[in-house]
Order: structure tokens, then C-alpha cells, then sequence
């Protein structure tokens, strides 16, 4: 049903819309939030958006514009809990009544009224809607994502692209938050929106893939996307395919000779990886296999900086390999013997002045710890090195990092941040944009102690938006990532979060309700918080145009790209992180 204006205000002509109820006189009305009574027949869910509007003396009238953030109902006559049985049974008499709370996102024009009881509310829609939420005056949106509509949802690209702010950080529980998927989702938009106009064609993104072989089929398209899930990507204006643009990157096989990619689902297109003697020594990388965040508080890290000033000194003698002293090293076993060597003969002054005997051995026995787990990444002993180095060529690089220990992911991603941020200070451009999107950031930059990589990541985040270095990072947890990485972070995401992690004060963002509901959240949906909206918006995302797994990707399958299977697989039944995209 329809409200007629009351005689106490005119409702402002652009707010229009179904009127779903009135603002309440019983509960107290302010600039920031009120209450609104649902008419007969009507209803409001939570995550709706709506408007009304407010004459003011000798002014034009100011519309009002909010979200949905609770809805209650309760009978009203009544006094008693067990009276829910006499009502229901005729015997007395009560009314319901259903009532939403409105937090604001907008008054246009900015004069921060509250609105008067008795006014009109509006369910807003299209122009309407683009208008509370701001997205009308943004210049550059990017697709985030639906409503539970159906409508789009936007980033502002200037709050992360450098301009006015930068950085993504994801959180959510490991395998049902799907928080390398929306990660991904977003980069998917960022290339294919059109947002990025002619920049689009320069940028790129250093994708590690740190779980399982998922992120190693970008470039194949999913055979099990379906007609409804193309719809999906059409209300986004996006194209439903594949990422046209991806280099991947592996280790090599241990004790393989050839310096064959160590990947098992995909047989072509990959590229082994490894550092040189010469580049771990000339290129000061002896600390990054140090990377624990206790280090900071250890006597040894005076003999990490020793070693490492005097590995400087190694001559090169080709593909690799180096010559210290005399000795030829062509192998990581070997530089962790001879530096061995040469730290406990003290008279050369490798461990450095008035270093202890303990000091020497923990250094030595943490070198010796890391042999094993990086003697392959480490090495001089293939032709032609240069080809297996990390290059950024493709718009999208992935890093698969999913075989290695957590000793050698830390190397591997704090070798490749430091050398990628190296080059782009010697750019002295932000553009062309890079953006890095890394998982279980908490791994790599906890909350206490420090390391060669936090410090890299710090940077990033402190100084990447300057450089035109994005990152979106990603966690289950954000209390345990260092602080300063997350507060720099512009654009916040949430999954389905932990219960006792929902209440930190990490996610001081969410409103009671929103973090209530990211307990129960349901893969493909996420709480998406951005600057210029006080309340964070449900997103869900399309499922993935792109194979996840080497049993989706349309050329490892006979079945043609979109058709229905015969084996029995289907996404939504078979542990795939993007069914359910519904909230619940």
C-alpha cells in the first residue's frame, strides 16, 4: 500500500519509490540512525536501502537516505510472554507491529536533521539507490559484487588505486570464506571492467598461491559456469571468461636435474623458479632465511648481518656460481658448509667481534635448518639461469608457492616483494599500478616481533599507495596480522568469521548485527566496507568464469564449455568454495 503526505511535511518529489512505512514517533529519531514502522502488507530485510525526506523553514526540503541494519516484530497490547497464546487464539486483543532500524548514509543537501516522525519511507531503487549510496559521484567504479537483488555493488577505485587510499584486506575462516576467490573476483574486475581505461593494458598483479593448485588454471575457462551464473557477470557488466592474460611459476622438483616445475595438474605453461648463488650473495638474501618473528630478539642476527656483508664479496665464475676465498660453490649445501666454516674459525672475522660460541652455533644450526627446504631454490648448477627467474610479463603472475614449507614460502614471497619493490622505486612512477594479492598474511606479518619480511610488507603498506604498489592481502584472522598492515588497508572484507574472533576489536567496523550475521555467513558472500559508506555492504560474487581445479578447466574435459556433465560433478556438491553464494 501506498501513504499519502501527513499534513506535518511534503515529501520531497525525488524520492520515490514504494512507501514500505513511516518513521516512528515512539523511538527516538537522529541524524545518524532511526526507526521506521512497516506498513500492512509491507516489509523491510535487512541490507535494504531506503529514503525519506524533510521540509525545513525558508529551506528546501532535505532527503534522507540509509540502510537497513535491524528488523524486529513484536506484538504491542500485550504484557505477558506466555499472552503470545491468548492472542493467537483470539482471546486478547494485540496488534504486531514491525519496526527496521535505518542507520544514514546520506542527506543531500548536507544539513544533519533528523527525520520526523510520521514521515514517508521509501524503498529506493536504481537512480535512487546509486544516489544513497554516493555511487553517482564517484568517476571510476568498480565492480565489487550483487545485493542480495541482484543490483551492483561498487568500489570507489580511488580508494585503491593510490589516489585517495589503497589496499584490500580479506579475512575470513580458512575454506568457507572463499577469500582467495573474492580476492581473485577483483582482480577479474579490475582487467575486464573497463575501470582502469588504457592503464588496464599496463598493469599487473603478482598473484602467490599458497593452497593447493587452485590458482593455476586462471587462464581456463570453467566448464561448469552455467546460463544463470553468466547472468551474474551480465549485471555486472562483465564478461563471463577466463583471465586472458597469466604467467605461472613453480619450484623446481627436488632432485631434478632438468629444473622441472613441481605442479601436478598442469603439464604445460609453467615456468620452475630458483635464485643463484651469486643472487642470494650479491643480492643480501641470507637474512630472509631468518624470517621468524623471534629473530628480532635473538644474539645471531648480528651474525646474519656479518655473513651477509662478506657474501657480498663472492666473484662470480658463471651460470651462477661463485668463488670465495678460493672455493668454488655451486651449491646451496655447499655456501651453508663453507659459511660454516668460516664462522667458526673466528680469525677471518666472518662471525664478527665478541660473538659467544652459543651465538655461533644457533646461527649455524638455524643455516644447516634451512638446507634441506631450499637447496633446490638456491643453486648454481643449470644452465642459463636467467630463464628461470620470476617476470612480471603477463597482466596476472602467479607464484605457486603450495609445495614448499613455511620456511621457503616466507623466503620465496619476501625475496620476490623485496626485488618487485625495489624496481618500482627506481621507476619513480605509481603507474603503471602493480597489485600483489597474498594469503595467510598473518604468516607473514604477525602482530609481535619483526622479520625481513614484515618490514617488506610494512612498506608496502605504508608507502605502496606512493609507488603505485597495491596490496590485497588476506587472512583467517586479523588480530594476529601487525596492526599497521591492516589499518593502512582502505577497503575492508569479511567473511564467515570465527564467533570469538568476530568480537576483537580488528573489526570495530562492523556494526552488533553485521558481526553477528558474518558467523553464519555462507560461502560467495562477504561484508564489503569501504570509506565514504558508514555501514558495510553484503556482497555476493558470481561464480568463477575461470577453473578452479584441473577437473573444471574446458580443455582437461571432452564436455564442451557450459554444458551439463554426466559423471555427477557439480560445484555446489562437491566441496567447491563458491556454492552458495546466497546469504542466509
Amino acid at each position: 500500500m501506498s501513504y499519502p503526505p501527513v499534513s506535518v511535511l511534503a515529501v520531497d518529489e525525488s524520492v520515490t519509490g514504494q512507501g514500505v512505512g513511516r518513521v516512528i514517533g515512539t523511538e527516538d529519531a537522529t541524524p545518524l540512525e532511526f526507526w521506521v514502522g512497516i506498513g500492512p502488507d509491507q516489509f523491510l530485510q535487512l541490507d535494504d536501502v531506503v529514503a525519506t525526506s524533510r521540509p525545513l523553514p525558508g529551506r528546501e526540503p532535505v532527503d534522507m537516505y540509509g540502510i537497513v541494519t535491524q528488523v524486529r516484530a513484536r506484538h504491542e497490547g500485550v504484557r505477558f510472554d506466555t499472552d503470545v497464546f491468548l492472542v493467537a487464539d483470539g482471546v486478547l486483543p494485540a496488534e504486531i507491529s514491525q519496526a527496521a532500524l535505518v542507520a544514514t548514509t546520506r542527506f543531500e543537501p548536507e544539513v544533519f536533521v533528523p527525520p520526523l516522525p510520521g514521515s514517508v519511507v521509501h524503498r529506493a531503487a536504481h537512480s535512487q539507490r546509486d544516489k544513497a549510496l554516493g555511487w553517482e559521484r564517484w568517476q571510476h567504479k568498480l565492480p565489487a559484487g550483487l545485493s542480495r537483488d541482484d543490483d551492483p555493488i561498487y568500489v570507489n577505485l580511488e580508494f585503491l588505486d593510490g589516489t585517495r587510499g589503497a589496499h584490500v584486506n580479506i579475512s575470513g575462516i580458512s575454506g568457507v570464506a572463499t577469500k582467495t576467490t573474492y580476492a581473485s573476483f577483483l582482480l577479474y574486475s579490475l582487467f575486464t571492467s573497463g575501470v582502469l581505461g588504457a592503464e588496464a593494458a599496463n598493469t599487473k598483479a603478482l598473484v602467490f598461491n599458497v593452497k593447493g593448485e587452485d590458482l593455476l588454471f586462471l587462464d581456463r575457462a570453467n566448464r561448469f559456469l552455467e546460463a544463470e551464473d553468466v547472468d551474474r557477470y551480465h549485471l555486472l557488466h562483465l564478461p563471463a571468461d577466463r583471465f586472458p592474460s597469466v604467467g605461472f611459476f613453480a619450484p623446481p622438483r627436488r632432485g631434478d636435474r632438468n629444473g622441472t616445475p613441481d605442479v601436478a595438474g598442469r603439464g604445460e605453461g609453467v615456468t620452475s623458479f630458483y635464485w643463484t648463488i651469486a643472487e642470494f650473495c650479491h643480492d643480501e638474501l641470507l637474512p630472509f632465511l631468518f624470517a621468524d618473528a623471534e629473530d628480532d630478539r635473538q644474539q645471531y642476527t648480528l651474525v646474519v648481518s656479518n655473513v651477509t656483508a662478506r657474501l657480498r664479496e663472492a666473484q662470480d665464475v658463471g651460470d651462477g656460481a661463485v668463488s670465495i676465498d678460493g672455493s668454488v660453490l655451486r651449491t646451496f649445501r655447499q655456501l651453508a658448509d663453507f659459511i660454516a666454516e668460516r664462522v667458526h674459525d673466528d680469525s677471518d672475522g666472518w662471525a664478527g667481534r665478541a660473538i659467544g660460541g652459543g651465538t655461533v652455533n644457533a646461527f649455524i644450526r638455524r643455516l644447516y635448518g634451512a638446507v634441506k627446504p631450499l637447496e633446490h631454490l638456491i643453486r648454481a648448477d643449470l644452465a642459463r639461469p636467467e630463464r628461470h627467474r620470476i617476470r612480471l610479463e603477463e597482466q596476472v603472475t602467479v607464484v605457486d608457492l603450495h609445495n614448499l614449507n613455511d620456511r621457503a614460502k616466507r623466503f620465496v614471497v619476501g625475496v620476490t616483494l623485496r626485488r618487485t619493490f625495489e624496481e618500482k622505486e627506481r621507476g619513480g612512477s605509481s603507474r603503471p599500478l602493480l597489485f600483489v594479492v597474498l594469503d595467510e598474511l598473518n604468516k607473514y606479518a604477525p602482530r609481535d616481533g619483526s622479520s625481513p619480511i614484515k618490514e617488506i610488507l610494512l612498506d608496502v603498506a605504508e608507502r605502496g599507495r606512493s609507488l603505485g604498489v597495491i596490496l590485497i592481502g588476506a587472512q583467517q584472522t586479523a588480530s594476529e596480522v601487525e596492526r599497521r598492515i591492516v589499518a593502512n588497508s582502505a577497503i575492508r572484507v569479511v567473511g564467515r568469521l570465527d564467533p570469538a574472533e568476530a568480537t576483537r576489536p580488528e573489526y570495530g567496523f562492523l556494526t552488533g548485527v553485521t558481526r553477528q550475521r558474518a558467523t553464519i555467513l555462507r560461502p560467495g558472500s562477504m561484508f564489503l566496507a569501504q570509506p565514504e559508506l558508514p555501514v558495510p555492504l553484503l556482497v555476493t560474487f558470481p561464480f568463477p568464469a575461470w577453473a578452479t581445479r584441473i577437473s573444471e578447466a574446458v580443455d582437461a574435459m571432452t564436455t564442451p564449455h557450459h554444458d551439463r556433465v554426466e559423471d555427477g560433478y557439480h560445484p555446489a556438491q562437491n566441496d567447491d568454495p563458491f556454492a552458495g553464494l546466497a546469504d542466509p
